[in-house]
């Protein structure tokens, strides 16, 4: 490495510069092959210097905390990553969203989020009929019930629905624009057929029992 660097500017008498790839070829003519990325890696490693990992993240956690407060706190890792190169700072964007991950910064989301599953650890559940199995061999052996959300001009619209495992058949649904266990399986709630009452299964962050919901779509 030694070797390239101090004769890769090195000019003959007819003014040719002997340059890193030809001295590579002699080289490696001479059966000491050096990849030409191991060389510019070594090389810049040596302009590095002395300056270590922790002292080039450091540097780097103050530029991607300058950019962040500059931008209001809106941009993510992919405009602090762009921002960082235009002003000449190279940097890799996964090591600009590890750095943010571990400062906490986050950019602005569009659009709002609504959190429909709540984690309910203490709340008592029915066990696990189906073992979490949900490739039942025919129609009507298990039922899935969820519920989710949609934005509309008026507000935020809250569906829950029952679904055939097998079919995937929406069997019963009910919307509403409040989201509360008593909305979801009430008699209004829209039946497309009768069937008989499958097994159940339910998760622990489910804002609501499922088990309750079968006897209640179809009961109308």
């Amino acid at each position: 490495m030694q070797f390239i660097t101090a004769h890769a500017d090195r000019v003959t008498v007819d003014g040719l510069r002997w340059g890193v790839e030809p001295i590579r070829a002699v080289l490696a003519s001479q059966g000491i092959p050096i990849a030409a990325s191991t060389y510019y890696a070594a090389r810049a490693a040596a302009r590095v210097g002395p300056m270590s990992a922790a002292l080039r993240e450091a540097e780097l956690i103050d530029h991607i905390r300058r950019v962040h407060a500059a931008h209001f706190g809106v941009y993510g890792a992919r405009k602090v990553w762009l921002s960082l190169n235009r002003e000449g700072v190279p940097v890799a964007r996964c090591t600009v969203e590890r750095l943010m991950g571990q400062l906490g910064l986050v950019g602005a989301l569009r659009g709002k989020v609504k959190r429909t599953t709540i984690a309910g650890p203490a709340a008592d559940r029915p066990g696990d009929l189906v073992r979490r199995r949900f490739d039942p061999a025919a129609p009507n052996r298990l039922w899935v019930a969820d519920f989710t959300y949609v934005s509309a001009w008026s507000g935020w619209v809250y569906v829950a629905f029952v679904i055939d495992a097998y079919s995937r058949r929406i069997l019963g649904w009910r919307c509403s624009t409040a989201m509360t266990t008593r909305w979801c399986w009430t008699r209004s709630s829209r039946p497309s057929g009768p069937a008989p009452r499958p097994g159940s299964a339910t998760w622990p962050g489910w804002s609501t029992t499922a088990t309750a919901a079968p006897s209640t779509v179809l009961s109308r």
